[in-house]
């Protein structure tokens, strides 16, 4: 079989399967279904359908697994902020590699932090959810991924 070729396609384009199974994988990884026939019934999709497509479609945040990714953060100037963002990378396991703090100004500094993904117990987008509800992390965003 040939090497895969992947597209990223904005998910209203898509047929409606696609999505559906991606609506059943968020139910069975948030824990709000107990079994993939639950969440199919409950999504409204089919077990096969489910099956056939599972592996192949992946939330764009699952791409980034087993690579290096930059954040970059606004945040507060207060005592402790730096040690919550990485107490979080720590407890899901992403490997810091560097960080990169400048001088705050006007009550805001600047953060870089790169991480490897590859051993991380959570997904990209899970872990930007937790990093954005600490308090004083005023933004953040994805700079770049390798």
């Amino acid at each position: 079989m040939a090497d895969s070729e992947f597209f990223l396609v904005k998910s209203d384009v898509l047929p409606d399967v696609f999505n559906k199974v991606m609506a059943v994988k968020r139910l069975l990884s948030g824990g709000k279904a107990e079994s993939v026939n639950v969440a199919c019934s409950t999504i409204g999709l089919s077990r096969s359908a489910y099956y056939k497509y599972k592996d192949a479609v992946l939330p764009f945040y699952e791409t980034t697994r087993g690579r290096m990714v930059t954040l970059v953060f606004a945040v507060e100037n207060f005592p402790g902020i730096l040690s919550g963002i990485i107490n979080i990378l720590a407890k899901v396991k992403a490997n810091v590699l560097t960080i990169n703090q400048n001088i705050p100004i006007n009550g805001l500094a600047d953060v870089s932090i790169s991480i490897e993904t590859d051993r991380m117990t959570h997904s990209l987008e899970k872990l930007l959810e937790d990093l954005g509800k600490i308090p004083g992390v005023r933004s953040y965003k994805i700079l770049a991924r390798d």
